[in-house]
């Protein structure tokens, strides 16, 4: 054949196609979910159907960096598979033992600008996809959106940085504005929520902006510089139990980093700021409380906004002594520097504390996530457990950080919350995580929620702490109510949804242990019903708390029933129910447990009264601890070193002591440096971890003050102050140190003094080496109204001046008091009588005559 034939049969011969490179992948999951990547025209979507219903319908996909486009002109370069089998626990949550199993698809896309890889996840209870940069980058934004059918029901949440807005229910067509996760549509029989997981300090948080298109992911800064792997943009889709019970938030986040979990303790908590704002400034209030916790089996006390160091170690020796711990609250301002970190919370660690409550976070920006990650190592370092209150919602943080015990980012019992708005927080925000909405408002708040449904709120929601929120004399009015609460645990072996619609009402049942706990809150009039099909077969007592015709306390039934068996309670308009359920046998009449109480000891240490110590030299104490009447085994008893101190003795021990029975120690310490009061612990332990403690009197003097020294130049021995610290030459700021501005009283600026909020009290040591103190004292010009305070000077608990109650601003008033013979000045501001609102008082130009 001829070369020219052969080119002419090759041209009438059709040309052989080259294999197309495919636009559309399908990522099943192990269930009922599948998700569906399309690329078209160089822009890439992302669906997720479930059982062949499309649930979120294809939706843009892609990011912005600072040098790259990724959203357009979009080429497919490779794919990969694998399935993500996991099985962690967690301390707290809906169950403790988690298991799950995901299809994971990886996808790689370029353009001319640069690639990344589309992660996409399929799981039983939804979809999830992150993007993955061959480098890090700085991003600008992310073209993630979510397209659910505009008829859609959607109950969302008006965006601000804490989470605490009213749900509303809309529909997704109807809505506007900027919405904070998770965001919970119904799309005909199926449910979609939406929110973000494994969001840390590598990245920032975001939102979801409705615009013209969908639901579009907002990142929370115009920039964010990440490491190239962004965190999971998730969708939890399935029937409204699926949804509601999902663990999909922590299956996705990053695994613990926490290997030893034994000293992170869940439990009931006593508060007392929302019923008596100002009682956590209150000694003797705080110890009812504790006293409250420990009648009852409560594990802890928190101490909000107000306490001061001066007691706070006195009452957690006081607490444990009792078996219960104390927790402490902060401002994350207080720990926003490494300094502060390194010095507060160890601090706190040393006083003996459990725990933190850290507030007013108000951010989802990389910044306050970067603050989040170190908080949350330090803390855990130091074996402090925490509580995030003001703060964004969980993203898988608790998987994380075992020690994160709750967060609050939920318009709870603190901000009044009409009864309306309960239902939808178990559909929703505790589907994230932990949620501390500080249940059980019997006296205190609107009182729109009967007590039943009160009653029945912890169980509905899950929290690792359960915060209580009324003061003890209201639980002890409602017996029965306090009954069924120290029964209640806060850790859950299982979580079921039994009943329920976002609008109306939900029954929930969890277990723990052997034992079931059911709750059901209504927003309407209605007869709750929990099918018991859960249970096993056999005969169960089923132990009930209702509401009585009028707002008083519950009423309890009993009855036993079997898992064919429905429990029906008819419920008035915000009402609800609370069960126990447990096996029933012969002769059994209650589900009831035993609550824990600590047998009654006591601890004498000497000295009782503070010794003055110079450093380096041996300072002797001693303690006897008598048992009460109860034998108690396996006692240790033995002094601890304070930090940069060292000790000497042995640890007294004894197998088992009977009633009455005492041992007693005698140890040598050798002091440190630091200068000031310094508490040395004797400590005696028993049983299974009671902690008793007292602390024997120790002071290092610092150098008697030079003549004409500045108050405002001297170590204080002891500081408190009614918002934030006392300030060293500034006014106070009311938050962290250094905030303030320039010491101005009556239009005079001063540059030395002291710059305090009442109520304050600041001492400084003179060691009888003065003989004079002089000041300028009134209220500082920066408070937008004029306060009242009386400023006191005190010689060793003596009062040597009082100023009256000053009023409004003016000129400052001079002042100067014989000190002769003062081993410790105290500097005192009171509220005069009205309150603490605007009482900025300055010491200007407080020095000493020596």
């Amino acid at each position: 054949m001829s070369r020219l034939l052969v080119l002419v049969l090759g041209l009438l011969l059709p040309a052989v196609p080259a294999t197309a490179a495919p636009t559309g992948w399908t990522v099943i999951g192990p269930g009922q979910i599948t998700a569906k990547v399309a690329l078209s025209s160089g822009n890439l979507t992302l669906a997720v159907q479930r059982q062949g219903r499309t649930v979120l319908q294809p939706a843009p996909v892609g990011l912005t960096t600072t040098t790259a486009d990724l959203t357009k002109d979009l080429t497919f370069t490779g794919r990969s598979d694998r399935v993500v089998i996991d099985r962690y626990e967690m301390p707290h949550g809906k169950r403790l033992q988690r298991a799950t199993r995901m299809t994971e698809t990886k996808l790689g896309f370029r353009n001319a600008n640069g690639s990344f890889d589309l992660v996409v996840r399929a799981a039983p209870d939804g979809v999830a996809y992150r993007y993955v940069l061959p480098n890090a980058a700085t991003i600008t934004a992310e073209s993630s959106s979510f397209i659910v059918p505009a008829d859609s029901k959607a109950w969302l949440l008006p965006y601000n940085a804490w989470y605490e807005a009213n749900r509303v229910r809309t529909t997704a067509g109807e809505a506007t504005g900027d919405f904070g996760y998770p965001s919970l549509f119904q799309v005909q029989q199926d449910f979609a929520l939406l929110t973000e997981s494994d969001v840390d300090g590598r990245y920032a948080g975001s939102r979801l902006r409705k615009t013209a298109g969908g639901f579009q992911v907002v990142l929370a800064d115009p920039q964010v510089t990440s490491t190239g792997t962004t965190p999971w943009r998730t969708a939890i889709v399935g029937d409204l139990a699926t949804v509601s019970t999902s663990t999909l938030v922590d299956d996705l986040a990053t695994p613990a980093l926490v290997s030893d979990r034994s000293w992170i303790k869940p439990g009931k908590v006593a508060w007392s700021w929302l019923s008596e704002h100002s009682s956590p400034g209150d000694f003797a209030r705080q110890k009812q409380y504790v006293d409250f916790a420990a009648r009852n089996g409560w594990e802890y006390t928190l101490v909000d906004e107000g306490w001061s160091a001066q007691w706070v170690p006195e009452l957690i020796r006081y607490a444990r002594a009792q078996g219960v711990e104390i927790l402490l609250w902060l401002r994350w301002s207080d720990l926003d520097t490494p300094q502060e970190r390194d010095t507060v919370l160890p601090r706190i660690k040393q006083w003996g504390a459990k725990g933190v409550k850290l507030d007013f976070m108000e951010s989802d920006s990389q910044e306050r996530y970067r603050w989040y990650d170190a908080v949350l190592r330090k803390t855990a370092d130091l074996r402090l457990m925490v509580n995030f209150h003001g703060s964004t919602i969980p993203h898988g943080l608790a998987r994380t950080w075992p020690h994160v015990l709750s967060m609050e980012a939920v318009r709870g019992a603190e901000n009044m919350p009409p009864a309306a708005n309960n239902p939808v927080q178990f559909f929703t925000r505790n589907v994230a995580g932990s949620m501390d909405y500080t249940p059980v408002s019997l006296e205190v708040g609107t009182k729109e929620a009967s007590i039943a449904h009160e009653t029945a709120l912890p169980v509905v929601y899950e929290s690792g702490w359960t915060h209580f929120a009324d003061k003890p004399e209201a639980y002890e009015r409602h017996p029965q109510a306090l009954r069924y609460l120290n029964q209640l645990p806060t850790v859950w072996d299982e979580t079921r949804l039994l009943e329920g619609d976002p609008d109306t009402h939900a029954v929930v049942a969890r277990r723990n242990g052997d034992r079931w706990f059911i709750g059901g809150i209504t927003t309407d009039e209605r007869t709750l019903k929990a099918q018991l099909g859960f249970l096993g077969g056999g005969q169960w007592l089923v132990e009930t708390v209702r509401d009585p015709a009028t707002r008083t306390d519950v009423v309890r039934d009993r009855q036993v029933l079997r898992n064919t068996d429905t429990l029906a309670v008819p419920a008035r308009r915000n009402g609800g129910f609370a069960a126990v359920v447990c096996r029933n046998r012969p002769g059994l009449q209650t589900c009831d447990q035993p609550i824990r109480q600590v047998p009654k000891t006591t601890l004498t240490v000497t000295p009782t009264t503070p010794v003055d110590v110079s450093p380096g030299s041996i300072f002797e104490v001693a303690g006897t601890f008598t048992n009460g009447d109860q034998e108690i085994r396996d006692v240790a008893l033995k002094a601890v070193a304070p930090e940069g101190w060292t000790v000497s003795g042995a640890v007294v021990q004894r197998r088992k002591l009977a009633p009455g029975e005492s041992i007693s120690g005698r140890w040598q310490l050798r002091a440190g440096t630091r200068i000031g009061p310094v508490d040395v612990p004797i400590v005696a332990t028993f049983g299974q971890g009671v902690h008793v403690e007292q602390a024997a009197k120790a002071f290092v003097p610092p150098p008697v003050p030079a003549n004409g020294a500045q108050v405002s130049d001297l170590p204080f021995m002891s500081e408190t102050n009614g918002w934030g610290p006392v300030e060293r030459d500034r006014s106070n700021g009311e938050s962290s140190g250094g905030d303030g501005k320039a010491l101005s009283i009556g239009g005079v600026t001063y540059a030395k003094g002291l710059g305090a909020h009442a109520p304050s009290e600041v001492s400084v040591y003179l060691g009888r080496g003065c003989e004079g103190f002089a000041a300028k004292i009134g209220l500082d010009d920066e408070t937008e109204q004029p306060g009242s305070v009386a400023f006191q000077v005190i010689g060793d608990d003596k009062l040597l001046y009082d100023s009256g109650v000053l009023k409004g601003k003016g000129a400052a008033v001079p002042i100067d008091v014989d000190v002769t013979g003062v081993r410790m000045l105290s500097l005192r501001v009171t509220d005069g009588g009205d309150g603490r609102n605007f009482d900025h008082a300055d010491w200007a130009e407080a020095a000493l005559k020596c």
